[in-house]
């Protein structure tokens, strides 16, 4: 079979790294050299890219000599392929050299060569001609699934959707019934303070809403920061999350208070890792994520559909905002029971405390909230505790020059949710309730004390 009849994607399967594959290459005096290959990257229908670890002899000669041959096996059914390849560049940094570099962890990790495997650039290499060798070869397997027709179904889904909150959970469910992925969340961007927050998870025992990423940490970090899906298939600890809360320094007597730290809801030891970046309008929205507890669960294919989805989702976002912001529907009329039942609550106040150094926010001794959600949240109840205020608008809130919100992509919205989801899962006394399209109401069961501890003086 010749290039002309084959052509590069249809051997992505070859790329996933179960077969190793080989490169030769040759000296300029006419030496030949073959090496093995931890990983080949599909760049796009012309060109690939090959890990450089070492400086070795292969290293010298496609430096002198950039021609090359390249040896990819299939694991699902066992042909081999040979590609005539033409060394161009190598890149030290940017979306193809982070995607390799996390593959290269898990690989690494995989293979107990943990300090061994170090990826030093990607090597971009245009292919020539493909050649498939002759042989007795399997058929290839039914897909597990359909990914167009579940791609297509979330987009549906999604698409019918008349709020974000809607969104985000159509999102979640369509993830675990038409693609069978148990363990999923989507994570919106902060850009202000430079990192992602959990807004909605799915399959997990607790939700992490709440929890944070900084941009260019572990696998969701990075493909943040990049604007890049990254896959991984085995598991890769530097890739990993902290699962605990921060132990509280000794600093000052306020210091447990300061700080704290929502558990992010992720595996404990996932072996499969994809983390999708969703844009729009160019602008980074916030990230899908997805994981397994089996090797390889996540192919190219998975990637291809997620990635579709996670345009969908993008865009969604920016419109369901948009609208929510924009409405200025009249507050719903309050229902017969307004106020949560808190039959196991104690009667006194609950105290709620804002720490202005970072915008925390604490029920009791209990952590709720910080950042631009923890003003929004200090903001109401400071209104609720003056003037018995209970609705609000998200217009308004934009204008309050007490919330101070990013300029740009400020998801005012899913910082609500955000807000809302967190209320619900401390089973606190207090609840936002959304009373028409960009409209909340504040439900308070209990007496507010509020205790605003101010920054401290260096």
């Amino acid at each position: 079979m010749t290039g002309e009849s084959l052509k590069l994607d249809a051997l992505r399967p070859c790329l996933e790294g179960a077969i190793p594959s080989a490169l030769a290459t040759c000296a300029p005096d006419g030496t030949p050299n073959i090496s093995f290959l931890s990983q080949v990257e599909y760049v796009d229908a012309e060109h690939v890219a090959l890990t450089f670890q070492f400086f070795n002899t292969t290293r010298r000669n496609v430096l002198a000599n950039p021609q090359a041959a390249l040896l990819l096996a299939n694991p699902q059914t066992g042909s081999n392929h040979r590609l005539a390849v033409r060394y161009l560049r190598t890149e030290t940094s940017g979306p193809l050299f982070e995607r390799m570099k996390a593959k290269l962890a898990g690989i690494a990790s995989h293979e107990g060569m943990s300090g061994v495997f170090r990826l030093q650039g990607s090597d971009i290499y245009r292919v020539l001609a493909i050649e498939t060798l002759p042989g007795s070869y399997l058929p290839a397997p039914p897909p597990r699934r359909s990914l167009l027709a579940a791609s297509r179904a979330c987009s549906e889904r999604i698409a019918r959707c008349t709020d974000l909150d809607g969104a985000l959970d159509a999102a979640l469910a369509s993830l675990e019934s038409d693609f069978s992925i148990r363990h999923a969340m989507i994570l919106m961007y902060d850009a202000g303070g430079a990192r992602l927050y959990t807004v909605a998870s799915r399959g997990y025992p607790r939700s992490g809403v709440g929890s944070e990423v900084a941009l260019g940490e572990g696998i969701i970090g990075v493909a943040a920061r990049e604007l890049t899906p990254i896959r991984i298939g085995f598991s890769a600890p530097e890739y990993a999350y902290s699962r605990a809360v921060r132990d509280a320094t000794a600093a000052s007597g306020l210091a447990p208070m300061l700080e704290r730290e929502i558990p992010f809801a992720g595996l404990a030891e996932p072996r499969s890792q994809l983390a999708v970046p969703f844009l729009a309008l160019r602008r980074l929205v916030g990230v899908l994520y997805v994981e397994a507890a089996e090797e390889l669960h996540f192919g190219d294919d998975d990637e291809d559909a997620l990635a579709s989805v996670a345009g969908q989702l993008g865009m969604s976002i920016q419109l369901l905002q948009a609208a929510q912001d924009a409405a200025d529907e009249p507050a719903g009329a309050p229902a017969a029971d307004a106020q949560p039942a808190c039959p196991d609550a104690p009667s006194g106040p609950v105290v709620v405390r804002h720490f202005a150094e970072n915008d925390s926010v604490f029920l009791d001794d209990g952590y709720l909230i910080k950042g631009v959600a923890g003003q929004i949240f200090w903001a109401i109840v400071s209104d609720y505790a003056r003037q018995r205020r209970t609705d609000f608008s998200n217009r308004e809130l934009r204008l309050d020059p007490r919330i101070r919100l990013p300029e740009l992509a400020d998801n005012l919205e899913a910082r609500l949710i955000l807000l809302e989801r967190r209320l619900a899962e401390r089973d606190a006394c207090v609840r936002l309730d959304k009373t028409g399209r960009g409209r909340f109401r504040l439900r308070v069961n209990r007496p507010l004390e509020l205790v605003d501890v101010p920054r401290a003086s260096h």
